[in-house]
């Protein structure tokens, strides 16, 4: 493979890369959407989608611009971002907590495309790709945005439920344990004991009761 050498090819190899970044996106939003308990959260991954596919044709057109062919270049940060989400999904049990943690594995998505986004923007506008500085910068927007929703979802009401699940399966577990220790006693002839009551200290009481 050729070593990049110059800031036009350092451009192409930033494009590339977000390329690939978006076509993995646009497999992962639907799942990601059908993992959703909210119908919010849910309705927040479809239209990120939508902008998704947009931002695919956005890159398709600069690299058109630069006499580019479209096509991506392996992203392993995006890879690992979407296995975290995967995992978030399905090592779930609970709902709300399992869309807290979509929104979590979802922001970080968000700011790798922000940073990678406001980058390449950077060094088209130095090299004078003023067409593809103000594409780039309709991409950046929309990214800002959705990260801003999803905050704002998980402040408004999901992280709070989240939280109230996790207190009550806490309390739960506890009740659950206090419930198992204090279980009756039950005597060789079958009948119950008070905590306390034991054979010894029956046999000691009818000694005393004998020589009184």
């Amino acid at each position: 493979m050729a070593k990049t050498t110059t800031m036009d090819e350092l451009l192409i190899d930033e494009l590339r890369d977000l390329y690939d970044a978006e076509k993995q996106l646009t497999k992962a939003l639907p799942k990601m959407a059908k993992a959703s308990t909210s119908e919010q959260l849910r309705m927040a991954f479809e239209e990120h989608l939508r902008q998704t596919e947009g931002h695919v044709e956005r890159l398709e057109q600069i690299f058109e611009q630069l006499g580019e062919k479209a096509s991506g270049k392996k992203c392993a940060a995006m890879n690992g971002l979407i296995k975290e989400g995967e995992d978030v999904a399905s090592d779930t049990d609970d709902d709300s907590v399992r869309d807290a943690g979509l929104i979590a594995a979802a922001q970080k998505v968000e700011h790798y495309e922000i940073s990678g986004y406001g980058s390449v923007r950077t060094h088209a506008e130095m090299l004078g790709h003023n067409q593809a500085v103000r594409l780039l910068e309709e991409t950046l927007d929309e990214e800002k945005q959705t990260d801003q929703k999803l905050n704002t979802l998980a402040e408004g009401m999901i992280n709070q439920r989240a939280a109230h699940a996790g207190r009550e399966e806490s309390m739960s577990k506890g009740t659950m344990r206090a419930g198992s220790s204090m279980g009756s006693y039950t005597s060789s002839s079958g009948g119950s004991e008070t905590s306390g009551s034991t054979p010894a200290t029956r046999a000691r009481s009818g000694t005393s009761e004998t020589r009184r």
